[in-house]
């Protein structure tokens, strides 16, 4: 039995879909062991979202390799194709995001954990997730279009990635929570 964490983001709470991301969590028979609603605090998501050189790049290196998939122009629409610079960039819009509204913080648990979750909130990337998906279904919002408005993609939630992320996040987030 494993432990995760889920984020469910301040998209999700302006559209509505709180209650339905959490019953595809329910219906598949994932325990809900903990949950908070909160205002994040810029400190708080600094943490959440590491100043780590190496994912800073190689989230910017999402951005740039769509950006090349659809043959855009990552120089005019954010002034660098650096992928560190563009990671730094888009954990701005994450920390941003986060911040501008409430988010709900689960803690759920059961057989594969991590694994089940990451394939009910589907690919990262909305325009790529499958349908059936949380992201799948309810977004379809892509690197190129969010990088060219200056935000964060909408894709209503985050899910911890790995059993060890996870641990970190779960300890982040619920301090006391053993």
């Amino acid at each position: 039995m494993e432990r995760t964490l889920v984020l469910i983001k301040p998209d999700a709470f302006k559209r509505g879909l709180v209650g339905e991301i959490i019953s595809r969590f329910e219906r598949v028979g994932l325990t809900l062991e903990g949950m908070k609603i909160l205002n994040a605090t810029i400190e708080m998501v600094e943490k959440h979202y590491p100043d780590d050189k190496n994912w800073i790049r190689s989230v910017g290196k999402k951005t740039i390799d769509t950006y090349e998939k659809y043959n855009l122009n990552i120089i005019e629409d954010l002034g660098t194709n650096d992928a560190l610079k563009i990671g730094q960039l888009v954990r701005k819009w994450l920390i941003q995001h986060l911040t501008s509204g409430p988010v709900l913080v689960l803690i759920l648990s059961g057989n594969h954990a991590v694994e089940m979750v990451r394939k009910i909130v589907g690919n990262t990337v909305p325009l790529f997730a499958e349908l059936g998906t949380i992201r799948g279904d309810f977004s379809i919002d892509s690197p190129d279009l969010s990088a060219r408005e200056k935000r964060v993609l909408q894709n209503l939630v985050h899910a911890s990635e790995t059993v060890e992320e996870a641990k970190r996040e779960i300890s982040l987030w619920f301090a006391n929570y053993s």
